[in-house]
């Protein structure tokens, strides 16, 4: 059986895709032929060098997805000085790329996982608003980043979910006369409450589409001119004890008013992760 063929998969960010093609390969070979070590975050010719030499003394075959220019040099240099045979998994798809876009790469390492932990910060927003929709649970208010408060059909779960998808923790309380909003809400710094209100005759027009879209009597109290009212003054006076910001969301479509929410969330001294234009 021939001599076990060491294969040093190497990177300028963690490796995975070097060591997953690496595996690939090896795989339709005989079990044994190859044994493979991943050599990640290569960020100077000292640390190329080292394991250069360490490659050298004995059978190996490098494979690299590195993207920093120098290093990748370096490594063609010292690969034709030492003998050990070298497959540049990253370089020919840069250049196919750069030729067919007419543009240059960023050729900065680790943007595919930068992009990763993105995606999952997203997700777990997404499932933090909802989770904390609706007042469902008031436990749920320390943890967000931001609480949004108002009567029924203020856009306060559309706004929250269009925030999630910038990466930001909401939670929304519906305020109700009947319902004594919980006393987590007064707890929380008030910068990172925000007070939905409306105008009535806006309210009532968008109230009457969802019963009669549910099928329901339009003329039901949800709907009535009074009832609104009443509950826009209840809101009101929460948000007056509350002391938070109160934006006006009637004929403002959802990413002018989440736009104006982390303006208001910002200059109001609280402190929300950078997002995405």
């Amino acid at each position: 059986m021939s001599p076990v063929t060491v294969i040093y998969a190497l990177s300028d960010s963690v490796g995975e895709t070097a060591e997953m093609i690496a595996r690939a390969m090896a795989s339709q070979f005989e079990e044994g032929t190859f044994e493979i070590m991943r050599v990640p975050n290569i960020k100077t010719v000292q640390q190329l060098e080292r394991t250069m030499r360490e490659a050298a003394s004995q059978r190996s075959l490098i494979c690299h997805t590195l993207v920093n220019p120098e290093l990748r040099a370096a490594l063609k240099d010292q690969a034709i000085a030492i003998g050990v045979p070298t497959v540049d998994i990253m370089g020919p798809m840069l250049e196919a790329g750069q030729k067919m876009s007419g543009m240059s790469p960023k050729l900065r390492p680790g943007l595919i996982h930068r992009l990763d932990d993105d995606y999952f910060k997203r997700v777990e927003a997404i499932e933090f608003a909802v989770k904390y929709d609706d007042g469902k649970n008031p436990m749920g208010l320390k943890k967000a980043e931001i609480v949004l408060v108002g009567v029924s059909r203020t856009s306060k779960t559309p706004l929250s979910m269009f925030l999630a998808h910038k990466m930001i923790k909401v939670a929304n309380v519906p305020l109700v006369p009947e319902v004594e909003p919980p006393e987590q809400l007064f707890e929380i710094p008030t910068c990172r409450i925000v007070g939905l209100i409306i105008d009535p005759k806006k309210l009532n027009n968008i109230r009457m589409e969802r019963l009669r879209s549910m099928g329901l009597d339009a003329q039901s109290a949800y709907a009535d001119d009074l009832r609104i009212e009443a509950e826009l003054a209840y809101a009101k006076k929460i948000m007056e004890r509350l002391q938070c910001p109160v934006l006006d969301v009637s004929n403002k479509a959802i990413e002018e008013t989440a736009g104006k929410i982390l303006q208001l969330v910002r200059e109001n001294g609280c402190a929300i992760r950078s997002v995405e234009a």
